[in-house]
Order: structure tokens, then sequence, then C-alpha cells
């Protein structure tokens, strides 16, 4: 898994899966593992799923790149307290998984909360088969 900032101000993990490296053959599959581990954790809560691929295919502006086979992101959320207003500014979570010919690339913005990055982390490693 890779740390990096994309357009040089939100820090990311992306981590770059071969088809060959999971038991996960669809972006469906690696979401509805996702709805798992979210439903599993004690403060989580799953808030939906977000077909991006369908939406911005339906755009009369939209564009896709051609490599991109399809794109959805799980969105949930671990807040359990709301200290001030402004941390609604970055809530709630949101994994997104592209599939491309021969490999899966996830990703999500890293959280300001250490445990909810942590369980992100593993879980998305956990996708990797041993």
């Amino acid at each position: 898994m890779n740390q990096t900032l994309l357009h040089e101000k939100y820090p990311i993990y992306i981590l770059e899966l071969g088809k060959d490296e999971t038991s996960c053959r669809s972006v469906d599959d690696i979401i509805a593992y996702y709805g798992q581990k979210i439903d599993a954790h004690p403060v989580a809560t799953c808030i939906g799923v977000f077909d991006h691929f369908a939406h911005t295919a339906t755009l009369p502006e939209g564009c896709i790149d051609e490599a991109i086979r399809a794109a959805k992101n799980v969105v949930f959320c671990f807040g359990k307290e709301i200290m001030n207003p402004k941390v609604l500014a970055i809530r709630p979570k949101s994994i997104g998984v592209a599939e491309l010919a021969n490999s899966f690339i996830i990703s999500f913005l890293e959280a300001p909360n250490p445990a909810a990055n942590e369980a992100m982390e593993t879980w998305t490693l956990a996708l990797k088969d041993k």
C-alpha cells in the first residue's frame, strides 16, 4: 500500500491489487467484502454504495479513462463523537474501488482518526490472498 498526495494536497492511500492476488473477482465482490468489515466493526456504519462509473457514464460531458471497467465507492462513517461542527467536513469516509483489465485500484483519503485509518488499511491489505 502506498501513501501519496493527490493533486498535491489530498493525502491518500492506494493499493494496486492484481486480479491474481485476490479471490475477489469484481468490484462488487470487493465492495461486499468492505460491507462485511463495516458491519462487523463496533463503531462504523455503512451509508451506501455509489456507482461512480454509472453516474459519470450518464453525464453528457462525463469522461472515464478507457482503462477503467468499473468504479464504485463504499461510503461509511466511523464517527462516534461530534466535538464541533467543523468535523462534519471530513466525514463520512469512502473507499473507492476501480477495476482495470488485470487489477483493482483501491484508494481512500487518509482519516484524521488513527484508529479509523488503521482499520481501512488493515481491511484493504487483507484483500491480498496469502
